[in-house]
């Protein structure tokens, strides 16, 4: 039997200064149906969900939910006629309790006052659905980003919505998590909620995907029909990038030098524990573990970004001092976090500007910034990193998640570092823009950089690294070299095996 169709988007186009977003696209979904949406970085992606979602207006096009024609007037709108997401980027007020979060705007109102009881009674039923083992009393601020990320779908399910919208939900969540995640999107399938789900781990959409359209350079590409999970990945990635991907990963040995890094029994009071490890030149060193094993954790604490309350830090054989982060930076060692909206970038300032944040003191000429310089030191950079904007002058708020990670990695390459932490270096960036990534991570060890490379996805650590370290509960668990590792290895020591 044919399923219901729930929506249908025809024709939508949508301008941003000097950017063509949106031309002709076009988007269905069906009644129980996990439709998945696909495509690079700045594809249109968001910005069509966001048009859906009362966030932006469409310059043209038509809109048919449940038949009849709307117009979205707004976010509430949307929320009213039943159409909810969860974005990337979360969305929830730290100093606010899970449950708050979860019913900001909707509390249960008693005698002219919030019903507390009520409303964490609520809270609790919605975690326990999902298999959530969190406290609705909870701050959000004492919370990990996995635990968040899952407020987030608690939040959004809540709502009883016709059409659920998840942008890439499993980017911070460990495996167990996942797998909840997917229980839970079965059961809004069974319920009849048509879910638009947008990813770049492309395995998982054989878990979850009924079947997929795929979006480049805004243009609507094709819709491809998944037949009882069987996809073709190299079909949906030639379509999504318009060419053949020869090489997942482009690893290549390049030739390994003296020591660069080196930390001893790094300890914190809070998780870690005499954590030692080193990088050398020209290695990129890959940091395995689960979530909460204190992988960030170290990072920051290796580069002041943390305070540590003891440990020894040597760079190429000599001891430094790093309390602070700017430490780290006089010392040549910069840090790509994993939170690049929150961390990496000054959102508000153009791209030039944040290339040249961290090194101000190259373009400065007595005490004053020397523009012209910054504008053709920025637009090399621009130039070698492929960063696609229209201009150096366009705010990072408005780049695409791969390029705003691509302005952070230029940032850091502009103080010429001879140390980069790389923290998930690839999260929430399209295959294509990945590849791109992982060749210039071999670049700058062919180059005689040492990099340090944290991340989640097993099969990038196996695939990029020269030497990989395991940490389990804030502790390294294990160390593997290249021939040896696997994945069935990494689990092993990141689980607490000897």
């Amino acid at each position: 039997m044919a399923k219901e169709v729930l929506l249908q988007m025809q024709n939508i186009d949508m301008d941003f200064p000097g950017v063509k977003a949106l031309e002709g696209v076009c988007f269905e979904l069906k009644k129980g149906e996990v439709h998945v949406l696909l495509g690079e970085n700045g594809a249109g992606k968001s910005t069509l969900m966001k048009i859906l979602c009362g966030v932006y207006k469409k310059k043209s096009g038509t809109i048919l939910y449940k038949g009849e024609e709307i117009e979205i007037h707004n976010v509430h709108h949307a929320q009213e006629i039943g159409i909810s997401i969860i974005y990337q980027e979360l969305n929830l007020i730290p100093h606010l309790s899970v449950a708050e979060n979860i019913f900001i705007g909707r509390q249960p109102i008693k005698n002219g006052m919030v019903n507390w009881q009520h409303m964490y009674a609520d809270a609790k039923k919605i975690l326990d659905d999902l298999n959530v083992d969190i406290s609705p009393r909870a701050k959000i601020s004492k919370l990990g980003i996995a635990q968040q990320q899952m407020v987030e779908v608690a939040k959004a399910t809540s709502r009883h919505s016709d059409i659920l919208i998840m942008d890439e939900p499993t980017s911070a969540l460990t495996e167990k998590e996942i797998a909840q995640l997917f229980n839970t999107i079965r059961r809004l399938k069974e319920q009849g909620v048509g879910i638009i789900y947008i990813s770049h781990r492309l395995e998982e959409i054989k878990e979850v995907g009924d079947r997929a359209t795929i979006l480049r350079d805004g243009k609507y590409i094709d819709t491809v029909e998944f037949e009882n999970g069987k996809v073709d990945l190299n079909q949906i990635i030639k379509l999504m990038v318009g060419r053949d991907l020869v090489q997942k990963y482009p690893k290549e040995k390049v030739p390994i030098g003296d020591e660069m890094l080196r930390v001893e029994n790094i300890c914190t009071k809070k998780l870690l524990k005499n954590c030692s490890l080193h990088v050398n030149k020209g290695e990129i060193l890959g940091l395995s573990g689960l979530m909460g094993a204190g992988r960030t954790e170290l990072m920051r604490a290796i580069t002041g970004a943390d305070k540590r309350d003891s440990g020894d830090i040597y760079l190429r054989g000599n001891k430094i001092t790093i309390n602070r982060f700017g430490d780290a930076v006089k010392n040549r060692i910069g840090f790509l976090t994993e939170d690049r909206k929150g961390q990496g970038l000054v959102l508000i300032f153009d791209v030039k500007q944040n290339i040249t944040l961290a090194n101000l003191y190259s373009i400065k000429r007595k005490g004053v910034l020397n523009l012209r310089k910054e504008r053709e030191d920025s637009k090399v950079l621009v130039d070698t990193l492929s960063i696609k904007t229209p201009t150096l002058r366009q705010k990072v708020k408005y780049l695409s998640g791969g390029n705003q990670q691509k302005v952070v990695l230029a940032k850091w390459l502009y103080t010429q570092c001879d140390v980069l932490i790389f923290d998930e270096p690839t999260r929430g960036i399209d295959v294509g823009a990945k590849v791109e990534i992982y060749k210039l991570m071999v670049d700058l060890a062919r180059n005689g950089k040492a990099i340090i490379m944290v991340s989640s996805e097993l099969p990038e650590i196996v695939g990029m690294s020269d030497r990989i370290v395991v940490m389990h509960e804030g502790a390294i668990a294990g160390e593997l070299a290249i021939e040896e590792a696997d994945q069935v290895k990494i689990l092993h020591y990141a689980t607490g095996g000897n």
